[in-house]
């Protein structure tokens, strides 16, 4: 099994050699995942090595529906689940699965397919969304200010995650394995509405020292037009 996470690491590292470091909005990437499910590790890995890439803003959602096969997710929140479901519906889907990538709340990617996720990261990176975004923190004030040249219907959100955790399995299809997971979500929540005919300028009150992520996505979800981070 280390052989395949090495394979695929490798594989998203040459695929992403050109994406730009320096880009104004970072592709905002989210994993469904659950420590419950025998396909999840590779996409694990592969969700570990985005993490520590400029450019990409990598977000593990672990979701509960396979709680019931015999180990409970300790990072799980039906929550994440609910938005799987949301971005299913929005996609004309009939079921959801895991490991599942969405990649720029548009681009979606079943199983931990190393060169479909990097190409769909290019491709989002390339795509001009027309809104600019800027934050700063002060104290457990959260400074949140943007810009849009077009219209839309838009969801201000604020993300917290854990960077790094690790946990041994002891039941169920994982059972006797010990994973390190990155970038876990543990709060995700909308903060406002804005339409893009006045600049963005809205607080929102942050605790702790864990990383944010704000996002700007269109309703749906939709596509994510604009994501900025403070570590």
């Amino acid at each position: 099994m280390r052989k395949v996470f090495i394979s695929l690491v490798w594989v998203i590292t040459m695929a992403l050699g050109g994406v730009a470091s320096a880009q104004e909005n970072p592709v905002v990437v989210e994993l469904y995942t659950s420590q419950g499910c025998s396909s999840c590790p590779p996409a694990d890995e592969m969700l570990r090595d985005l993490a520590g890439r400029d450019g990409v803003i990598a977000l593990a959602l672990h979701v509960d529906y396979w709680d019931y096969i015999g180990w409970a997710d300790s990072f799980a929140d039906p929550a994440y689940t609910a938005r799987q479901q949301r971005y299913g519906v929005a996609a004309g889907l009939r079921t959801i699965y895991t490991p599942q990538f969405i990649i720029g709340g548009q681009d979606h990617v079943v199983g931990a397919k190393a060169m479909d996720v990097a190409d769909a990261i290019r491709t989002q990176a390339a795509r001009p969304s027309g809104v600019t975004l800027q934050i700063s923190r002060n104290g457990d004030l959260l400074q949140i200010a943007g810009q849009a040249r077009t219209r839309a219907p838009m969801v201000v959100q604020v993300v917290r995650y854990t960077p790094q955790e690790s946990v041994t399995i002891e039941r169920g299809e994982n059972a006797g394995h010990r994973f390190v997971y990155a970038n876990i979500v543990n709060d995700w929540r909308a903060v406002g509405e804005w339409d893009g005919g006045e600049p963005l300028d809205m607080q929102a009150n942050v605790a702790g020292t864990a990383p944010i992520v704000v996002i700007v996505q269109e309703r749906g979800p939709g596509r994510i037009l604009a994501a900025a981070e403070l570590r």
